[in-house]
């Protein structure tokens, strides 16, 4: 109880001399006075440091922006002539544009940010390595465990840089196949034939089959009867293909006249000639239409007639009404007075009382 007593009397705080005052005041003083200019120092070098990060990322943003909106309006420029529809697809343009001005400012900003984060903290003399090795464990376990996100980022990056495809190409991606509509660092869209949209995550696609860059090829079969004058049929189909390259809008679609290569098939009754024309990515289709309908029309005219196969259903149907078909085999046992049918002996028949099978 009396030690209580001492320690609650040492506890009582005690009056401050002056002397005692003036000394703490002027240690406080000396120590701001030894420390107020490395204070300074080290505030106006963080001040400069967030200031020339600032500008330096804002400039170089609006350098990005810039150069974006040059592309895009060098693409608007050509966007509805013949070398625009050939080389150039406005909006497939400014999506891959847009998707790489996003991607460089993003890493413009991470790398100009953090660098400035680090020299502040290496100002302020706060050990890094600690940090930086956190960051680094942190950044494997993300990595771990989103690293199919980031795959898919990864992939986007390159197929975009790469310009793999874009808006409006016709592409089999394997998993799918379709007309690319949008084109995302993450996922691509792809609208099918029977108008169901596709999402395709970047990093997933193991092949791409662009059928829509460089040309494509239209190929029509004509088929004739085997008794035809061929070469009069080649000048015939070449003459068609002359005068559709000079029509529009196909002077502009076909890249080359229009080729007869020769017989595809030979069959008993009738050949199969084919026809081939190099034609703009994306318009075979409707060059191999008008020209099978240009065909059609100019052997008409010549009289040659266009012939065709006989469908599975009526060979069959010819094939059953053969009356050799429907015939069985002769058989030896037929007649009566033949010696197969004499040596056979006739079954005996049962004793009366006595069942066949049973003992």
């Amino acid at each position: 109880m009396f030690r209580s007593a001492v320690l609650a009397t040492d506890a009582t705080p005690r009056p401050v001399s002056l002397d005692e005052a003036q000394r703490t005041a002027n240690d406080a003083a000396g120590w701001v006075e030894q420390n107020w200019s490395v204070w300074l120092t080290n505030g106006l070098r963080i001040v400069l440091i967030i200031v020339i990060a600032v500008a330096m990322r804002s400039l170089i943003r609006r350098g990005i922006t810039k150069l974006i909106a040059r592309m895009n309006r060098t693409a608007q420029a050509v966007d509805g002539t013949a070398l625009g529809s050939l080389l150039v697809n406005a909006e497939r343009r400014r999506q891959r544009s847009e998707a790489i001005g996003s991607v460089l400012r993003s890493v413009a900003s991470f790398l100009i940010m953090g660098t400035a984060a680090l020299t502040v903290l290496s100002v302020l003399k706060i050990n890094l390595a600690p940090l930086l090795a956190s960051a680094g464990v942190a950044g494997v376990a993300i990595g771990f465990g989103a690293r199919n996100l980031v795959t898919d980022f990864l992939s986007g990056v390159f197929m975009i840089l790469e310009d793999q495809y874009g808006v409006g190409d016709e592409v089999d991606a394997g998993v799918a196949k379709g007309t690319v509509i949008e084109v995302g660092l993450r996922v691509t869209k792809l609208r099918g034939a029977d108008g169901e949209i596709w999402y395709v995550r970047n990093g997933e696609v193991k092949r791409i089959g662009n059928l829509s860059q460089g040309w494509a090829t239209a190929g029509v079969d004509v088929q004739v009867r085997s008794d035809e004058d061929l070469d009069r049929v080649r000048a015939v189909i070449e003459r068609t293909g002359e005068e559709m390259q000079k029509a529009e809008p196909w002077s502009e679609r076909l890249w080359e006249p229009v080729e007869v290569l020769g017989l595809n098939a030979v069959y008993l009754d009738s050949v199969v000639v084919r026809v081939s024309a190099k034609t703009v990515p994306g318009k075979a289709l409707s060059v191999e239409r008008e020209l099978r309908w240009r065909i059609k029309r100019a052997l008409d005219a010549e009289g040659i007639p266009v012939v065709g196969q006989p469908h599975e259903q009526e060979l069959r149907t010819a094939a059953a009404a053969d009356p050799a078909a429907t015939v069985a085999a002769p058989s030896a046992l037929a007649s009566p007075t033949s010696p197969q049918s004499l040596a056979t002996a006739p079954i005996p028949p049962a004793p009366p009382g006595v069942t066949l099978g049973k003992p």
